[in-house]
């Protein structure tokens, strides 16, 4: 029998029969959840937004819910069991990018919203081609990130019922696909909300409890986990076919810093990661489900302390998983790097406390997922179907049903392309949806809020160039083609050498909107620039549409 195979049998996940009823009993009792609270969602408002009627605390918790994702747990555990400070990377940037996030958008965008990004995109710019541009970078990073969630969710159920068969694979990734959709059409923005507060409470506590764990087999002393984590790492065939030594796992380089293009990776990596955030749609939508500014802020301290807390711990369960587990387990397991987590799990408190922790990252990536769908569908409802195609004339009825359509059509399509992302690392799928949403998002939020002279044609140029440059690059990168790694491992159409395109992307979109800027006209829409900039900085008339 191969290596291979021997290690296979070795990460079996205990009983599957139990871990399918922990499963089951969580989805019961949430989607119970979910039903009892999506009654209430009848108008727009509801659907987007939850009625903006959460405190501060609730949607501090449903904001860490909604950020945490199946990258944070699953992909960058396993990102820290394999290569060590290198994979430690993504917890640091995905912390930084929430911070800058908070500084430089987060309530100025609260303030001048309503529903979506676009509302603020285009509050003092021509409505139709910016919403429009808008829209489709929504739906792009909704799409990429749902690929994510979609790939970790199909390795973390295949190692529990120690799964190999691709094709068996795929059909979780679809059940998966099939129940988030339900989550979204039954319970809206209300239902997704508390599901994801009750996720992050889990997710977080959940976490914590492994680490005391940890910390206890290692009787509080951090060096001997990391020593034990080089020691495994040594006796490894993974890093025998690296060509590695095992202590470089504590340093940083064993990933990023060796080559030129490895070195430009890691700054482009570093790029999407810290800019990523404040672009990103799905999150920023979360400011809109809060009544005041004053419990915008509210929320933010509450999601900086569960949040911040969480990707420390990353650090102590990665370690653990490269000394309790081992990469070459870790690697020979259904969804590779991605079942880290569930293994170590599997260690430190057998069968049963795999199964729960599993459930915790199960409800994980359902959370996000709706979360996802409900920004994705209100893009669609609310920026391209009631702005642009109705003029501002549809009904709330309407809105809801385009809404609900959306959440069908880009579920069914994020089963397709997660289905061929499964081998990939969640936290990598995920670092590309942060490139493409500060590429083709976040130049033209902050001319927005800070530029006066900002003008239409500007705001077109740099969503267009960095959506598309971003898409084009990822399509053209050994992320796709090219590489053993890759999506379509036995093609090659990559010219594109690095893996994550934000270094290009994202300075070209903040060129193109100078660029665009100074070639356009003036939009002499002077007025609302002053209405903008009163309505950031102070939330004034928060509740009123501005249509022009």
């Amino acid at each position: 029998m191969s290596n291979v195979a021997v290690l296979a049998q070795e990460s079996t996940a205990g009983n599957p029969i139990l871990n399918i009823a922990v499963f089951v009993a969580f989805i019961v009792v949430t989607m119970a959840i979910v039903m009892r609270v999506g009654k209430s969602t009848s108008e727009a408002s509801d659907f987007y937004t939850g009625g903006a009627s959460f405190s501060g605390t609730q949607n501090g918790l449903a904001i860490a819910g909604d950020y945490l994702s199946a990258a944070s747990f699953l992909g960058i555990v396993g990102a820290v069991a394999l290569t060590g400070y290198d994979g430690f990377l993504y917890s640091i940037g995905f912390f930084v990018a929430w911070l800058v996030a908070l500084l430089l958008v987060a309530e100025p965008l609260r303030n001048t919203g309503r529903f979506t990004m676009a509302d603020v995109l285009s509050f003092r710019l021509k409505q139709k081609p910016v919403r429009l541009a808008a829209a489709f970078g929504t739906l792009a990073v909704s799409l990429f990130y749902l690929i994510a969630q979609m790939a970790g969710a199909g390795s973390l159920v295949s190692v529990l019922l120690d799964i190999h068969d691709k094709s068996s694979q795929a059909i979780v990734v679809a059940v998966v696909g099939v129940i988030m959709i339900l989550y979204v059409l039954l319970g809206g923005m209300k239902g997704t909300t508390y599901v994801q507060m009750i996720k992050a409470v889990l997710l977080v506590g959940g976490v914590g409890v492994m680490t005391i764990m940890i910390l206890w087999f290692v009787k509080g002393s951090f060096s001997e986990l990391l020593e034990q984590a080089v020691n495994m790492h040594a006796s490894s065939n993974y890093m025998a076919e690296l060509g590695k030594d095992a202590r470089e796992i504590l340093e940083p380089g064993l990933k990023y810093g060796k080559t030129e293009t490895t070195k430009l990776d890691f700054l482009s990596l570093g790029l999407a990661l810290v800019l990523g955030t404040a672009g990103l749609p799905h999150v920023l939508m979360r400011f809109y489900t809060v009544p005041t500014a004053k419990e915008a802020r509210k929320s933010v301290t509450w999601a900086i302390i569960l949040i911040g807390a969480f990707y420390l711990m990353t650090l102590v369960l990665g370690y653990a998983a490269a000394a309790f587990v081992g990469p070459d387990r870790i690697q020979a397991a259904p969804g590779g790097a991605n079942a880290a987590a569930p293994l170590l799990a599997l260690e430190l408190g057998g069968s049963i406390f795999m199964a729960i922790i599993s459930a915790v990252a199960f409800a994980t990536v359902l959370a996000v997922v709706a979360g996802l769908a409900i920004t994705a569908s209100a893009s669609v409802a609310h920026d391209i179907y009631h702005s642009i195609i109705r003029g501002g004339k549809s009904t709330e009825e309407e809105q809801v049903r385009v809404s609900r359509i959306t959440v069908v059509v880009i579920g069914v399509l994020s089963i397709i392309l997660g289905i061929g992302a499964m081998g990939q690392n969640v936290a990598f799928l995920v670092a590309l949806a942060f490139a493409i949403a500060a590429s083709a998002n976040l130049p033209t939020i902050l001319y927005s809020l800070y530029w006066k002279r900002f003008n239409t044609t500007g705001a077109v140029a740099a969503m267009y160039t960095g959506l598309i440059l971003a898409l084009l690059l990822i399509i053209f990168s050994p992320a796709v083609s090219g590489a053993k790694t890759a999506m379509f491992p036995n093609l090659d159409f990559a010219f594109f050498p690095l893996q994550n395109p934000g270094i290009v992307s994202i300075p070209a979109a903040f060129i193109a909107g100078i660029i665009g800027t100074f070639l356009g006209k003036p939009d002499n829409l002077d007025d609302l620039q002053a209405e903008m900039e009163v309505r950031s900085l102070t939330g004034v008339g928060v509740e009123a549409p501005v249509d022009h």
